[in-house]
């Protein structure tokens, strides 16, 4: 009888032990924490964990030879990292460098699918050559960065909007051979129950008016980089215009930028992250393109209206262009421009809301490159950032990818403001704290360059031991700082095998609310990292090491 009481006690407390244990991590399917655990007690558990951790001290030296003036050259990797979606093989080939939402996979192949069956149907030029088109998948900021400061010549240019042309005008001699290639628009998209609540106290929908909104604290408004994104650039333009009519890029203009930014969510690293943010509930306003909006069926309970200029895709060339591929890329426009071509077009979510003019935005070249420019010395809304990086240096990073980390980091770091305070944690089987966040003046920049350039790799992966410790190091600055806005970078080439598990870090790291940026290196199982950068609407890089150069200057620019 004894033995049967104990055996239901013992029953009993292991089925409660496990619920504790259940109810106290979060949900690994929405990555949103559970209540259970409290930011005070997430402190107490991050600091027991702690204890069991060796973290020592390092001692970077001094590099007297880091410059804080690294062209943008430097920063950018090579522009195969852009992938080739279509080859053409043909005695004549051009090169179009398009739009993501029309260069990448279904339903956003549209001039794929165009530019295979032009290949196939051997056209040719009047001196009886004959032609083909070769794609690459790139945004439309990064043709206009690259072509500035890489050295790369496209022959087209299919941007999103028009905007990239006029920049490219102050540098080139560009020629139009159409205004539109498919038919686009970027605009607004608000939660339906967001949206008449709106429309009862504002009006109609507007980018002044979601302004006065989001300021006046009924609205969450989210948009995406205005440096990479046209969207971004849009709706910043339009932005800044809403602020001062007369001159979008005015002192005027930029103080109301700045206090916009002082209370928005961060500038998101792609829609896709805004896409999450949606879904959790946590902004009711952001922005999109129509076919983006249309290819997206979670999104059905957002309603879309159209802002800003059209994005129709215009198609450009250049005076470098020899007279027999511009005469080539004239007949495949034709081509794109042909019945079967726009049906496809309008299959794929383009082509609608053509009753929209696009709004006057009376900005040229120079005044879209000013309104980057007012917006990246804005963007922290004139609060500084905490944020520490913590690199893996374990065996497995040991050759391309501690060195592709070691370059990207230096290179990407000259993108982070000399007003954030900026930390660094390397870890292997042990974890050392290289810098302790500090202003980063140029003499923490030295340190921070030194630190990099020093570390080596061997040993074991004990990811979340370090990345408690980064936590800490934010936490503990942040006491001094209050106002301060909290990151961490986390940078790993593979999955935890030593120290403290993931399981146990989940709950804490959701818990303390800090933004944690995953960046995966070649990593074929990202579901950890993935789920990590969720917990505070952060997002995962998994990138080549070809490629994270790239990927950490956008992430970079964005939120530092």
């Amino acid at each position: 009888m004894k033995k049967t009481i104990w055996k239901v006690l013992a029953l009993v407390l292991a089925l409660s032990l496990t619920l504790l244990s259940l109810t106290a991590c979060t949900d690994g399917s929405s990555g949103s924490t559970s209540s259970s655990m409290s930011y005070d007690d997430a402190v107490k558990e991050m600091n027991a964990l702690l204890t069991k951790v060796h973290v020592g001290k390092g001692n970077p030296p001094l590099d007297i030879y880091n410059s804080t003036e690294v062209s943008v050259a430097d920063t950018l990797a090579d522009i195969s990292t852009f992938p080739i979606t279509v080859e053409g093989r043909a005695n004549v080939n051009i090169e179009v460098a398009a739009a993501t939402e029309m260069s990448s996979a279904a339903p956003d192949d549209w001039m794929n699918v165009v530019a295979r069956k032009f290949n196939e149907a051997g056209y040719t030029l009047s001196d009886g050559r004959k032609i083909s088109v070769s794609v690459r998948k790139i945004t439309s900021g990064e043709v206009v960065t690259y072509m500035m400061d890489g050295g790369y010549r496209p022959d087209v240019f299919v941007p999103s909007n028009f905007a990239w042309g006029l920049m490219l005008e102050s540098a080139f001699q560009v020629t139009t051979l159409t205004d539109r290639l498919a038919g686009n628009t970027a605009g607004i998209l608000m939660k339906e129950s967001t949206q008449k609540t709106f429309e009862e106290k504002y009006g109609d929908v507007t980018v002044g008016k979601v302004m006065e909104a989001a300021l006046a604290g009924d609205i969450l408004f989210a948009y995406t980089n205005p440096y990479t994104s046209s969207t971004g650039l849009n709706i910043l333009s339009s932005m800044l215009c809403s602020f001062d009519p007369q001159s979008p890029v005015s002192e005027k203009a930029s103080a109301r930028l700045v206090e916009y930014q002082r209370q928005s969510p961060p500038v998101a690293y792609t829609t896709s992250v805004l896409r999450d943010q949606a879904a959790k509930g946590i902004i009711d306003t952001m922005v999109m393109e129509e076919q983006a909006y249309v290819n997206t069926p979670e999104l059905k309970g957002y309603v879309y209206t159209p802002a800003g200029i059209r994005h129709d895709h215009p198609v450009y060339t250049f005076d470098y262009v020899s007279d027999a591929k511009q005469e080539a890329a004239r007949i495949f426009v034709d081509y794109c421009l042909n019945e079967e071509s726009q049906k496809a077009a309008t299959d794929r979510g383009f082509n609608r809301h053509d009753d929209y003019i696009g709004e006057e935005q009376h900005m040229n070249g120079l005044d879209y490159l000013a309104a980057q420019k007012v917006w990246k010395q804005n963007k922290s809304g004139g609060v500084p950032i905490i944020a520490v990086f913590v690199a893996d240096v374990s065996g497995s990073m040991r050759g391309t990818p501690l060195n592709s980390l070691q370059t990207s980091l230096i290179n990407a770091s000259s993108y982070i403001g000399s007003e954030n305070y900026i930390g660094l944690v390397s870890y292997s089987s042990d974890v050392t704290v290289q810098l302790e966040p500090k202003e980063f003046d140029a003499r923490q920049r030295a340190y921070f360059s030194g630190a990099v350039k020093a570390m080596s790799a061997g040993g074991n992966t004990a990811t979340y031991d370090a990345v408690l410790e980064g936590l800490k190091l934010v936490l503990d600055k942040q006491q001094e700082i209050p106002e301060a806005k909290p990151l961490l970078f986390v940078l790993s080439d593979g999955q935890q095998n030593a120290g403290t598990s993931y399981s146990r870090v989940k709950a804490i790291a959701g818990a303390l609310r800090v933004p944690i940026y995953t960046i995966g290196y070649n990593m074929t199982d990202t579901d950890e990292l993935s789920d990590l950068a969720r917990l505070n609407e952060a997002t995962l890089i998994n990138a080549s090491s070809d490629d994270v150069i790239n990927q950490l200057r956008n992430l970079f620019n964005t939120q530092l």
